[in-house]
């Protein structure tokens, strides 16, 4: 039995550069860390005295003969990425929501790779290697439109600057102000909104046009990442704030999908009680707010809305890691 550990994240800027699409022509970036919340997958093979083959169990219970029949398309077709010939029990359990902007599908997806590395007894694969092969797994095999971040934050950990360059090449730069991170961590309030959505369809509506009709904002969007890198750096904490506040208007102009009335008026109810600014994390639509508020603001400002829910984090510097290991058969 093999158990993995699977770190959430958080993007703060460059979100959209991170798509080949954009940049395998254009320069990408992004500036994210991995948090607290974990997505955890227990994997073991399956005694042949049951009467099923593969049993996965996440927001269902399958217990099925073949791989085919298995309804989670990422868990059949990473099963036969893997050629798994074997039975095996799957089981998901997340910290957060699915669907929620954490970056939890490709989380799911490292985990599973770790999980199945390992119960084959592999070598262990290095951080970016697992990343590189989560991105093409969703990418080329899953044919999924995604980006290329979450799967390295998962995979590496930590809070990071993440380049991308042509040939789906990637570099990652560690940030290591430790002290403006724990303070930028006091400064930040994750608030849920409830809403469920689809990163593939609300990526879809804008990431055919990233290179074109969209070019002069993703280029923004991607300048910030530097800027954001040096604020941090600088201890400007508080400009920081306002950063996040420019990146995301800028973010919305990319398409109609990634903001709606209850967003925004939950995003201005913020600003009005004292935060500078702030996101939607992930594709858009729902899902998780980000704000960077001051503590002084918190407590009015929950007190005036106290059905939001706020979801309290601190960043990590661990990617997924095996947790438990008990590969006696």
């Amino acid at each position: 039995m093999i158990i993995t550990k699977t770190p959430y994240r958080i993007s703060f800027f460059g979100g959209g550069s991170d798509y080949p699409q954009w940049f395998n022509n254009h320069k990408g970036q992004v500036l994210s860390a991995t948090i607290d919340k974990h997505i955890y997958i227990t994997c073991r093979f399956l005694p042949s005295f049951f009467k099923h083959n593969y049993r996965v169990v996440w927001s269902k219970i399958e217990n099925v003969e073949n791989i085919n029949q298995i309804k989670h398309k990422v868990v059949k077709n990473l099963l036969k990425f893997y050629k798994i010939k074997r039975g095996l029990e799957i089981h998901y359990d997340g910290d957060l929501p699915a669907r929620s902007g954490m970056g939890s599908s490709s989380c799911f997806t490292v985990g599973l790779m770790k999980a199945l590395d390992t119960l084959h007894k592999k070598k262990d694969i290095p951080p970016n290697k697992l990343a590189k092969n989560a991105i093409y797994f969703e990418q080329k095999i899953m044919n999924e439109i995604v980006g290329s971040q979450d799967q390295i934050a998962a995979s590496v950990g930590g809070f990071n600057k993440i380049i991308f360059k042509n040939k789906d090449k990637f570099l990652i730069k560690k940030i290591n102000k430790q002290n403006q991170i724990k303070k930028l961590e006091k400064n930040l309030v994750l608030i849920y909104t409830g809403i469920n959505r689809s990163a593939h369809k609300i990526a879809s509506t804008y990431v055919s046009k990233l290179s074109n009709s969209k070019k002069n904002y993703i280029m923004d969007i991607c300048e910030h990442v530097s800027e954001g890198e040096r604020l941090l750096n600088s201890g400007h904490l508080d400009d920081f704030g306002k950063l996040l506040n420019h990146a995301w208007y800028l973010k919305k102009k990319l398409s109609l999908s990634i903001t709606n009335k209850k967003i925004d008026d939950l995003y201005n109810f913020a600003i009005k009680n004292g935060a500078l600014g702030g996101k939607l994390l992930g594709a858009g639509g729902g899902g998780f707010l980000l704000m960077y508020m001051k503590d002084k603001y918190r407590k009015p400002f929950f007190n005036n809305n106290p059905k939001l829910i706020n979801v309290p984090f601190r960043f990590i510097n661990e990617g997924t890691s095996v947790i438990f290991q008990d590969l006696k058969r």
